[in-house]
C-alpha cells in the first residue's frame, strides 16, 4: 500500500487548485514546527522542560516551560519563510511582526502553541492549535484589526495532538484529514482521510466542577444525559474530560460526542473561557468540515465577527444532533 506523506497530500491539493503554493509551504513549515514541539514534549523530564517558567502570559496565566518553548519554536520557524504577513499567539499580547530583513507573504497565522499545558507535568496529551487567514489588502504592517475576521474566512485550520503518537489534523476547506508522525522517517503519513464526526454518540465532555455555575439550558441538557436509560434520552451516556481541548475535541472527531465549555457565572465577565481566534475558530472549522456543528449556545462560532485579538467565548461543538439540541435549549430562553 502506497504511503502518502503530508507533503505529497499538499502538492495534490495545490494541483487541484485548493491551496496556493505559498499556503502549501506555510503548512509544511507549521508541520516542521510541530515535529520539533513533539520532540520536546516527548522528552519531558529528561530534557528539563517540565514545571513552571516563572512568567505569566497575556491572559495572566502562569506559563509552563514548554509553553514558552513551543511558542518560540512556532515564531522562529515561521518568521523567515516568506509566506506570512504577521503572526499572533495566545501567549503574546500584540501582533508579532515579521522581521524587516525577511520577505513577507499574504497570510496571517494564529496559534495556541501548547493547549492543555496544565497536563504536561502529569504526562497527559497536549496539543497545538493553528488558524490561517488571508492578510487584507491595503499595504503596511498588519495590525490587530487585520486579524479580526470571522472564522468563515479561514483558509486553513488544524491541530496537533501529542499523545501515544503525534497526529496532525488539518483542513483546507475540503474535508478533514489526519496525518501520523512516523518518527523513524521523520514524516507525517496520511492515515485518516476525510474524517467525519459520528452522528450518534453516548459521550460528552464538560468540566462538571462548574455545574453550580451553569445556565439553566446547560443544566437541563446535562441532566438529561445523566438520567440515562430512565430519562428522556433512553440510553446511558459517559462523561469524558481531559482538560486539554485538543485531546477532548480529537476524541469527539474520532468517536463522536459533544464538547462543551459554556458560559457560566465564573467566566461571564470575560465572555467565556476559550479564545475565539486561537481555539474556537480553528476547532469550529474542523468540526463543521467533518459534518458536525459548533455554536456558542446562541450563534454559530464561525459567524462571529471578532472584537479583539484575545476575545473569549463559550464553545459547544461536536455531533450535530447533540449541538442542535443544547443550542435549541438556549434559544428557547
Amino acid at each position: 500500500m502506497r504511503r502518502v506523506t503530508l507533503t505529497q497530500f499538499l502538492i495534490e491539493q495545490q494541483r487541484a487548485g485548493r491551496v496556493s503554493a505559498d499556503l502549501r509551504l506555510l503548512l509544511e513549515v507549521v508541520a516542521r514546527a510541530v515535529k520539533a514541539i513533539s520532540v520536546n514534549v516527548s522528552k519531558g523530564a529528561l530534557a528539563g522542560v517540565l514545571g513552571e517558567a516563572g512568567t505569566d502570559n497575556v491572559q495572566g496565566e502562569a506559563q509552563k516551560k514548554l509553553d514558552v518553548i513551543a511558542n518560540e519554536i512556532l515564531l522562529l520557524a515561521n518568521e523567515w519563510g516568506g509566506h506570512l504577513a504577521a503572526m499572533a499567539s495566545e501567549e503574546v499580547e500584540t501582533v508579532h511582526q515579521i522581521p524587516f530583513d525577511y520577505p513577507k507573504g499574504g497570510y496571517l497565522l494564529l496559534f495556541d502553541p501548547l493547549d492543555g499545558s496544565s497536563n504536561i507535568d502529569v504526562n497527559i496529551s497536549v496539543g497545538t492549535i493553528f488558524s490561517v487567514l488571508r492578510n487584507p489588502p491595503g499595504g503596511g504592517d498588519p495590525t490587530e484589526q487585520s486579524f479580526l475576521q470571522p472564522g468563515r474566512e479561514q483558509v486553513a485550520a488544524g491541530y496537533a495532538v501529542y499523545g501515544p503518537s503525534t497526529q496532525l489534523v488539518l483542513t483546507v476547506g475540503n474535508g478533514v484529514h489526519a496525518f501520523t508522525l512516523d518518527r523513524e522517517m521523520g514524516s507525517f503519513i496520511y492515515t485518516h482521510p476525510f474524517m467525519t464526526v459520528p452522528e450518534e454518540t453516548q459521550e460528552f465532555a464538560i468540566n462538571a466542577s462548574n455545574a453550580r455555575h451553569w445556565e439553566e439550558p446547560v443544566k437541563r441538557y446535562i441532566g438529561e444525559l445523566q438520567e440515562g436509560k430512565g430519562g428522556p434520552r433512553g440510553r446511558d451516556f459517559n462523561m469524558r474530560w481531559v482538560a486539554s481541548m485538543v485531546a477532548d475535541v480529537h476524541r469527539v472527531l474520532t468517536r463522536g460526542g459533544i464538547f462543551m465549555y459554556p458560559i457560566d457565572e465564573k467566566c461571564r465577565a470575560q465572555g467565556g473561557k476559550l479564545r475565539l481566534m486561537y481555539e474556537a475558530n480553528p476547532m469550529a472549522m474542523l468540526i463543521e468540515q467533518a459534518g458536525g456543528a459548533a455554536t456558542t449556545g446562541r450563534e454559530h462560532i464561525l459567524d462571529i465577527i471578532p472584537s479583539k485579538l484575545h476575545q473569549r467565548i463559550p464553545v459547544i461543538l461536536g455531533s450535530k444532533s447533540e449541538v442542535d439540541r443544547v443550542t435549541g435549549y438556549h434559544l428557547e430562553g
